[in-house]
């Protein structure tokens, strides 16, 4: 069963990255009046370069997230099979720290 939500799954990512690209346009028109800077625009500062890709990257992880647990609660609800792991996996470098 696991193996047929996987292409439900790749639509809900596009989905979910389409989503956050709207999203991060709309966070980033709060903060500023111009497009956000791309890494190798010269006259934008580091710092602005530096919000934007942080900004950025927690709207893409957090949309996706969202999206992939909604889909895997709807999977679950229909069929009655959660599509993905039952537990959380310990942390290798949680373990390397201690």
């Amino acid at each position: 069963m696991k193996l047929i939500y996987k292409p439900f799954g790749i639509i809900l990512g596009l989905l979910a990255g389409f989503a956050s690209k709207k999203l991060f346009d709309v966070i980033w028109g709060i903060f500023d009046n111009e497009e956000p800077p791309k890494a190798t625009t010269r006259d934008a500062s580091t710092s602005k370069v530096l919000a934007a890709a942080a900004v950025q990257g927690v709207t893409f992880k957090v949309t996706r997230a969202a999206v992939d647990r909604a889909g895997a609660r709807g999977w679950n609800h229909l069929f009655g099979v959660w599509p993905g792991d039952k537990r959380q996996e310990k942390s290798e470098a949680a373990e390397a720290v201690r």
